[in-house]
């Protein structure tokens, strides 16, 4: 089967992207947004370090399976430097409970390189969630005088 092409677009492009194919369960166009390098890496909340294109494809197969994955990226603080757009963001995930739908909050590092197709995702990678929405925490540097 073809892998579907992403416009060259940026970063938040892919990344939207992205989000959009798992609330669909669309494994293709979730695949498109990964760069064809053999090195891409993916941690999913809890789980192991996944390492290249049939590793991070069969684990989100498998999390396919159950459905979609209703997953926004919201509070993105975004990072670039040339060929290189590090999004640290904020997950809300949709979750069914015994008492109705909820939201978990999970905490994700996307990484995007510039290439050949144009930006695509390198590394993503999700800490366990929470129920409660994570605080932000700004260091600030003291002032010298």
């Amino acid at each position: 089967m073809r892998k579907p092409k992403l416009p060259p677009g940026s970063p938040d492009d892919t990344e939207a992207a992205f989000y959009d194919a798992m609330q669909h369960a669309d494994i293709e166009r979730l695949m498109a947004c990964w760069a064809d390098e053999d090195d891409i890496v993916c941690v999913h909340p809890g789980g192991p370090r996944l390492v290249g294109h049939a590793a991070v494809r069969a684990a989100f197969e498998a999390m396919f399976a159950n459905g979609s994955v209703q997953a926004h990226a919201e509070k993105v603080h975004r990072m670039d430097a040339g060929g290189c757009s590090v999004h640290s963001v904020v997950e809300r995930v949709a979750v069914m409970t015994d008492d109705g739908p909820q939201h978990a909050w999970v905490v994700a590092t996307n990484v995007y390189a510039k290439t050949a197709q144009g930006w695509r995702m390198v590394a993503h990678h999700a800490s366990p969630g929470a129920r409660a929405e994570p605080l932000e925490v700004l260091a600030v540097r003291p002032v010298l005088h």
